[in-house]
């Protein structure tokens, strides 16, 4: 797959003021135009755990609940939602169906216009193949283990939004705005997805959805441990309102005011990042991607799947928050990789000593790389110089 630099970039979308349950914060995005030769609806499974054949003698095993049908038009004009086509009067020709099979692959081509891809897993799976062939160079310190099967198998844990404490509430209490066409959501303030959708409609039938979505541990502990958080209401005090037009300006300026709020302060962590973006899909002007963020320690992380038009415009987007623990696996692969996989060199570059990158390696889970003589033997390195 071909990888480029990748920015988010929400022109077109516009902010509303956010509503508040519990710990939870909904912040809604609205398009003053939507996409209309671009539609998405859901296609649910009839199994909660499927495996999914990625490769020779590769799987990819995973809670699938659910995924998305992209349907789209080649001459621009506006595609209906799927299952809503109209059939001329006496035709007999029912509108066209796709028979609901396991899913094979993230993203499979259904029609010359549709494509079915898995939500989220397409860019889990972009994390769980990062490096996935392990060492490039046969060092001594990589065990047979690692230089045969690489880093296979790779697992990570994440929970499914009905297990997020308070957002089915929000989602079911909250309002849906005219011409929202996205979401993005906050658990004690921290931002936990962003969900962009082509247009209206997709996002009303798809709202819910975010309930099948994955979510990340941090996600999970801020649900279950957070405190209320804060309603932003709008203060007009300090402005003088003399009429209903001195009204209408003071409401538009807090509008205002909380978009860039929103966009500069709250989800900067999002929206500031630089992304690595892989093309999975191209379906007439519009590109399927996924994307990872550069594994800054320490620091917000989101991976996510976007579809983009030929302007650049975003047409969809759904992320995922990454915990630190996965921000740090996916640090210290990218850097192992950037230099061939050679302890002592990417040490070096860590500010670190030999033994203490091996005894992170090990924290991380990756202790099965190293040989067993070779860890102990940094092991023992690390206790004489502690």
């Amino acid at each position: 797959m071909t990888t480029t630099a990748f920015r988010i970039d929400l022109t077109g979308l516009d902010t509303r003021p956010s509503q508040v349950w519990g710990g939870v914060r909904l912040v809604p995005l609205v398009r003053d135009e939507p996409i209309a030769d671009l539609r998405l609806h859901q296609e649910l499974y009839d199994r909660e755990y499927a495996s999914v054949p990625v490769g020779r003698r590769t799987s990819y095993t995973s809670y699938i609940p659910h995924g998305f049908v992209a349907d789209w038009t080649r001459d621009g004009t506006p595609a209906a939602a799927y299952g809503t086509q109209l059939t001329a009067s006496g035709s007999g020709t029912a509108p066209e169906r796709v028979r609901l099979q396991p899913p094979r692959r993230m993203a499979k081509r259904a029609s010359r216009t549709r494509l079915r891809f898995l939500p989220l897993h397409l860019a889990l799976e972009g994390y769980l193949a990062l490096h996935f062939g392990g060492p490039t160079i046969a060092w001594e310190q990589w065990s047979q283990q690692a230089l045969r099967r690489g880093l296979s198998p790779r697992a990570e844990e994440a929970y499914s939004g009905d297990q997020v404490r308070g957002l089915a509430d929000a989602l079911r209490v909250f309002e849906i705005h005219p011409g929202q066409c996205g979401v993005v959501v906050y658990v004690a303030d921290a931002l936990a997805a962003a969900f962009v959708l082509p247009h209206p409609d997709d996002y009303r039938a798809l709202h819910r959805s975010l309930l099948l979505d994955l979510y990340g541990e941090l996600v999970h502990h801020y649900a279950g441990y957070a405190a209320p958080v804060p309603d932003f209401r709008a203060d007009l005090s300090a402005t003088p309102v003399r009429s209903l037009a001195d009204l209408r300006a003071a409401v538009d300026e807090q509008e205002r005011a909380w978009s860039g709020f929103h966009t500069t302060t709250m989800a900067d962590g999002l929206l500031d990042a630089d992304y690595r973006a892989q093309t999975v899909y191209r379906m007439s002007r519009f590109t399927l991607s996924r994307f990872l963020p550069d594994f800054r320690p320490k620091q917000e992380n989101h991976i996510g799947e976007a579809v983009t038009d030929d302007t650049g415009r975003l047409a969809y987007l759904k992320t995922f928050r990454l915990s630190e623990a996965q921000v740090r696996r996916g640090h210290l692969l990218t850097r192992l990789a950037a230099h061939d996989w050679h302890l002592p060199d990417t040490a070096t570059a860590l500010g670190l000593t030999t033994p203490q990158l091996a005894l992170r390696l090990e924290g991380a889970g990756f202790a099965h790389l190293l040989r067993q003589d070779v860890l102990d033997h940094y092991r023992k390195q690390a206790r004489q110089a502690g």
